[in-house]
């Protein structure tokens, strides 16, 4: 009965915005570096496996609950190699309750489709929900700056 009353508050404890920032939001943003290399499972292991979970890709892409997510990761991830730099330019964050966001612009040059490396800068607001303890990403949705 007690561990049962611990993991309840637990899970119920106020999210410390210094732990999204400090812990998860690197983390994510080494996953996206990789993700931009070609490697999807470091950014989808940050993602929820719990719906609702959305994606609005920047190029039409997108999905609705987790596998539709998962899968659209890892077509879009298996376009790119080549990552010659990732840069995430933090325009605004906030974390409230268990709840956070970011919108940032991502400047990246790589390969998409064996096409020469070349600059995207895609805009890009994420939602996250903090589950057990763990921030996760549930929401993305991005447009390009300069379509290419």
């Amino acid at each position: 009965m007690i561990d049962t009353l611990v993991a309840r508050a637990d899970s119920c404890a106020v999210a410390d915005p210094e732990d999204f920032h400090r812990d998860f939001l690197p983390r994510f943003i080494d996953a996206q570096r990789k993700y931009h290399s070609g490697d999807a499972e470091p950014n989808n292991a940050l993602w929820s496996t719990r719906d609702p979970v959305s994606l609005f890709a920047a190029r039409g892409l997108g999905g609705v609950g987790t596998e539709d997510v998962t899968k659209t990761f890892r077509l879009v991830a298996s376009w790119f190699s080549a990552l010659r730099s990732y840069e995430l330019e933090l325009l605004v964050s906030n974390v409230s309750g268990d709840l956070a966001y970011t919108v940032a612009f991502e400047r990246y040059t790589a390969s998409r489709e064996g096409r020469p490396p070349a600059p995207t800068e895609p805009r890009a607001t994420h939602v996250y929900r903090r589950e057990n303890g763990h921030w996760k990403a549930v929401h993305r949705h991005a447009d390009l700056l300069r379509p290419g």
